[in-house]
């Protein structure tokens, strides 16, 4: 019965960027019962590393790093004189620190969690007049915010009223302050995207202009009758 030999049924590759072959030539090595063999073919695969890697070339310290693969690839069981210090194991195989999922409690989301940050700075203000040119700043920005998400007119006392709610009744505008004014324009359908088709007349103003080219390009034969003779 014939066998097969997969990828599958091998071992893991523990750096596949060297193949199957340099791996198990390390192996090789490792199982070597001198230290003087080992460094010798030690040495053959470091320099075979650096040919199947010649990107590494550009790296500052490029032998460090072939070095530290080849422990890497015997699983740190070669037992060699490396020139370089031996990695550590748990150095490189450290697992990443996980991420805090963030868990504010967003009052009016569509204005979002860094409007009620910059309100918590400016309310900390001592100056009363850094407050006030703070706070239009910031009403700025919330009425920015709010037609990102809403594209109908949007009063400015109503920005106003929703800084002060936020602030706790800190950071008051006066009603008839003048927030700026923002003109959100649709561009027309035929023009929204560079692959889009020209509209129906303005293709047959095109047809138009292209046959009058044409046309005026041409010379005009007139026959007259009894002109030609018997």
């Amino acid at each position: 019965m014939m066998t097969f030999d997969y990828n599958s049924t091998r071992p893991k590759l523990i750096l596949a960027e060297y193949g199957r072959n340099v791996q198990n030539m390390v192996d090789y090595i490792c199982s070597l019962p001198t230290k003087e063999e080992r460094n010798k073919y030690a040495q053959v695969v470091i320099d075979m590393m650096g040919v199947l890697n010649p990107h590494l070339r550009d790296v500052a310290d490029f032998k460090h790093k072939l070095w530290d693969h080849l422990h890497i690839i015997s699983d740190f069981k070669i037992d060699v004189d490396s020139p370089y210090p031996i990695p550590d194991r748990a150095e490189i195989h450290h697992k990443p620190q996980l991420l805090s999922y963030p868990q504010h409690r967003i009052r009016f989301k569509h204005y979002g969690y860094t409007v009620e940050r910059m309100i918590e700075k400016a309310v900390a203000m001592p100056s009363a007049d850094n407050r006030h040119k703070m706070a239009i700043s910031i009403a700025n920005f919330m009425k920015m915010a709010y037609v990102t998400w809403n594209k109908d007119f949007v009063q400015d006392d109503h920005i106003i009223q929703d800084l002060a709610e936020l602030s706790g009744n800190v950071l008051l505008l006066p009603a008839d302050t003048v927030l700026t004014k923002l003109d959100f324009k649709t561009p027309p359908p035929g023009n929204r995207s560079k692959g889009t088709a020209a509209p129906a007349h303005q293709k047959n103003n095109n047809n138009t202009n292209n046959n009058r080219k044409q046309n005026s390009g041409r010379k005009t034969f007139t026959q007259k009758k009894g002109s030609f003779k018997r």
